[in-house]
This record gives C-alpha cells, sequence and structure tokens, in this order.
C-alpha cells in the first residue's frame, strides 16, 4: 500500500484493496470524535481551502466539518462566480491553483468539467482531493458508500449491489471501480439513454469487474444487500449551475423507483438503500422510517470519511 502522505485523491481507479482497509481503518480511529461532536487538535494549524465551481450541500459541509472536528482551518468558496475563473476573466485551473497553494495545506476540489481535479493536482504542491468532477468520478462519495456499508453489514466481500440510476454519473463510476477490489456482484438498472458508456464497459471488463444490466429493479432487488441510489431525473453535470425551469419537473418510472410495497414484497429483510442525496421520486420519503435506510447513516459517516482522508493526507496519522 502506497503512503497517504502528501497523495492526491483524484480517482479509485487506482486503490488497491490495502488503501480501502487503511482509510476504514483510520475512519474507525476517528468516529468517536464526531460521534461526540467535539473537536480535536490532531490539525490544528492545518488549513483546508475548498474550491467548489458547483452546487454542493453534503459534500462541502461535511469536508469543512471534518477539518473543523481536527481543529484546522477552513477557508474557500462555494461558487465560482464570485472568483475571477467565473468573472470576464475566466482565469485557468493552472493561475487558480498556483494561487490557492499558497492558501493552504490541501484543496478539496468540485467542478464542472471532467479531470479538472486533476488538472488542478498538476499544479498543486499541496494534496487535492477531488469532491466530484462533472460526469468523472465521486471518491470521497463512494468511500462513504462502503464504509457505510462495511459498518452496517460487516464486510464488502460476498454482497450483491443494486445500482440504480443514471450510470453516467459519477458516483457510479466511482462505485464500480471500487468493486473491482471486492468478491461482489452489481446488478445496473436505468434507462437505456443514461446506459454504461462503451469506453466504461471496456474498463469493466478489464478489470474483471462482475456486473449484469437488467432492466427493472423489480426483477432483480430480490437478490440485493445493497440498493445503491440516484436519480434518473437529473441535472447536467457538465454546467456549472443548472436552475430548475418554470415548466414541470419529470416524473421516475417505476421501473427505476424503490418504493415503501416494493420493499415489503421483494427486498431482503436485511438489505440497506444507500442514496448520495439529493433524491427526486425515485425514492420516496415513506422510505425513509423502514428498516433498510441507512442514507442518514451515510451522513454522518460522510464527515468521518472526509476526517480519515485529511488526517492521512497532512500526515497526521500513518
Amino acid at each position: 500500500m502506497r503512503s497517504f502522505l502528501g497523495r492526491d485523491i483524484l480517482s479509485l481507479r487506482d486503490f488497491e484493496r490495502a488503501d480501502f482497509q487503511r482509510i476504514f481503518e483510520v475512519c474507525d480511529e476517528l468516529a468517536p470524535i464526531a460521534k461526540t461532536r467535539r473537536n480535536a487538535d490532531l490539525l490544528s494549524g492545518k488549513t483546508l481551502l475548498t474550491a467548489f465551481y458547483q452546487p454542493s450541500t453534503r459534500t462541502r459541509l461535511a469536508t469543512e466539518a471534518a477539518m473543523h472536528r481536527l481543529g484546522g482551518h477552513v477557508l474557500g468558496f462555494s461558487d465560482a462566480k464570485m472568483t475571477r475563473a467565473g468573472d470576464f476573466y475566466q482565469e485557468s485551473i493552472k493561475d487558480t491553483v498556483h494561487m490557492l497553494e499558497y492558501y493552504g495545506d490541501v484543496i478539496a476540489m468540485r467542478h464542472f468539467e471532467q479531470g479538472a481535479p486533476a488538472e488542478a493536482a498538476r499544479w498543486a504542491s499541496i494534496p487535492v482531493i477531488n469532491c466530484g468532477d462533472g460526469w468523472g468520478e465521486h471518491p470521497t462519495q463512494v468511500l462513504t458508500d462502503l464504509y457505510t456499508t462495511q459498518k452496517e453489514l460487516g464486510r464488502l466481500d460476498g454482497l450483491t449491489y443494486l445500482l440504480v440510476g443514471d450510470m453516467r454519473m459519477r458516483t457510479m463510476h466511482s462505485i464500480l471501480y471500487a468493486l473491482s477490489q471486492f468478491d461482489a456482484k452489481a446488478y445496473v438498472v436505468g434507462p437505456p439513454e443514461m446506459s454504461l458508456t462503451p469506453e466504461f464497459t471496456r474498463e469493466l471488463e478489464e478489470r474483471n469487474v462482475r456486473y449484469e444490466e437488467a432492466f427493472s429493479v423489480e426483477d432483480v432487488i430480490e437478490a440485493c444487500d445493497v440498493i445503491y441510489m440516484e436519480p434518473v431525473v437529473q441535472a447536467d453535470y457538465t454546467a456549472s449551475r443548472e436552475e430548475r425551469g418554470g415548466g414541470g419537473v419529470a416524473t421516475t418510472p417505476a421501473t427505476y423507483r424503490v418504493t415503501r410495497q416494493l420493499l415489503r414484497e421483494k427486498a431482503k429483510p436485511g438489505a440497506i438503500i444507500l442514496h448520495s442525496l439529493p433524491r427526486m421520486d425515485e425514492l420516496p420519503a415513506d422510505v425513509d422510517q423502514t428498516r433498510h435506510a441507512r442514507y442518514w447513516q451515510e451522513a454522518f459517516n460522510g464527515v468521518v470519511m472526509r476526517m480519515a482522508l485529511l488526517a492521512l493526507v497532512l500526515g497526521a496519522v500513518e
């Protein structure tokens, strides 16, 4: 396993099994700090810079909360329109990052352009953490998802995953890369126009990822241990911001919805539902009260996961 000290967290494509295990160990070590709502001094004197060129609720605030929990400082921006990258000058990532690296010790970046955090890492002398890049990847979210699965089900091997939603999404890319390191199988369910791209399919086959495409949730849910959901009513992830227009919002077809009735009739009793949120109508609110819902636990684990990553890349733990 490579050291995490100074390491960029850009993709799960190059993560080995031992990398996941080490991060989860550090999560377990640091979780009591978050659980008791106290702040430690592990990263006292360190500064996180959040560079968010796209809207974010959970990812940005969980990352900032993680730094505060470890006693560090936070500065940054959550709207590119308030920077020189978002006005008349359209400042390049290279020029922006060359400045940002003098203001902090680690950069957490979300960007609407796929590959933007990797481009930032080319020019930064400090670690860069990818918090979502266009249709690319979302490694911190999927690390949170897998940590939640391990805590709730006790393992990652021997599980069957149901991936529901837009298969072009960054979370779907990251989780399928991650599953290449575990004895797991995935069913993927989404609209044909949102299916796995031929390029990504070839990459999954090269990595021996075990997956099957299925027509509907109902066809395969009874075989699955983890129900992993994203919307199919989707914004354009290559846009810096997409506002909802005044017209009506499309509804999710039944083939891509997980309802309380479907869970009662077909799901395994111990199956869990994960959703990175926000949701549309693919996961009705009355599912929140079922034994299957784990997306609120994900919110807590998201802070713990970012605590672990910050502590590792900044060398507070080895």
